[in-house]
């Protein structure tokens, strides 16, 4: 339901009066959730996750080929496994990555306390998981480099993840860093450390907003940044001219508000994709 609602707030117009050719590939396809094997509770629906996750890999592999600019839709962020499977396949290697999330998504199955695999998506594209269900993958694992991958706008972490974000060298700028910096400087510094391999994407969870600007999320924390700060974030992501790839998730039509949050992706895509003011 959540790229529904992001395309019914006029995504691809939008995109389009920016000067931009669309070429919308349509949903991948997904089971009904009330159908499925949930499976393993340490990895739920994990074999109907991966098998979503491996038909969008197809597509942002073959959007790159034909000199496209991936921009993935969701929905749940699990499917991260996939734009970046499709990223690193494209692009024969590991690249770097800017995610803004309230969480930081790098929990393995063994640590997660809720088996939710929409919690593991950087533990897996980091090659972190210790689990083989997730390395027999179709493309080149890992799919991102830990020290060209950076997450902006955490406040919410479970212990065993902080116990992993220990161990490598990921970077993490947590709310009280954008609080103390301000959030120029810390997308600054982001960008220079997510730069330089073969491949930039961006991942914006909209969960990193505060819940009273998007409330339409699944795992909402209070004290996110704001409208205008978002904004700004993906105003500079533009003008630096880096991001190759971007996907924005997290949108839950049902939880939403007159869908305020798939209005607000779609002021924050048109922003990452050169908007401006005047």
């Amino acid at each position: 339901m959540g790229p529904s609602a992001i395309r019914y707030a006029q995504l691809g117009e939008r995109v389009a009066g920016l000067g931009y050719t669309v070429h919308d590939h349509g949903n991948v396809s997904t089971g009904m959730v009330e159908a499925l094997d949930e499976g393993d509770p340490s990895a739920r629906y994990w074999g109907a996750i991966r098998r979503t996750c491996e038909d969008l890999a197809d597509h942002v592999a073959s959007a790159v080929a034909d000199g496209e600019f991936p921009l993935v839709l969701g929905g749940d962020h699990s499917i991260a496994i996939g734009t970046l499977g499709g990223l690193a396949r494209a692009h024969e290697g590991p690249g770097g990555v800017v995610w803004l999330d309230a969480h930081t998504d790098i929990n393995a199955p063994n640590s997660s306390p809720s088996g939710n695999v929409h919690g593991m998506p950087l533990a897996v594209a980091l090659g972190l998981t210790g689990d083989p269900r997730f390395e027999d993958l179709p493309w080149p694992t890992p799919m991102l480099t830990d020290h060209r991958t950076v997450l902006v706008g955490v406040r919410s972490v479970d212990q065993g993840e902080r116990s992993q974000l220990r161990k490598v060298g990921v970077h993490v700028f947590t709310m009280a860093d954008v609080d103390r910096r301000g959030l120029r400087q810390v997308m600054e510094e982001a960008l220079r450390l997510a730069s330089g391999g073969p491949f930039l994407h961006v991942s914006l969870d909209m969960d990193v907003l505060d819940p009273d600007q998007a409330p339409g999320v699944g795992t909402a924390v209070s004290g996110g940044i704001t409208y205008r700060e978002a904004h700004l974030a993906m105003e500079m992501l533009a003008d630096s001219g880096l991001i190759s790839s971007l996907e924005v998730v997290e949108v839950n039509p049902i939880l939403d508000q007159r869908n305020a949050t798939g209005s607000l992706a779609v002021e924050l895509v048109c922003s990452a994709l050169g908007s401006t003011i005047l």
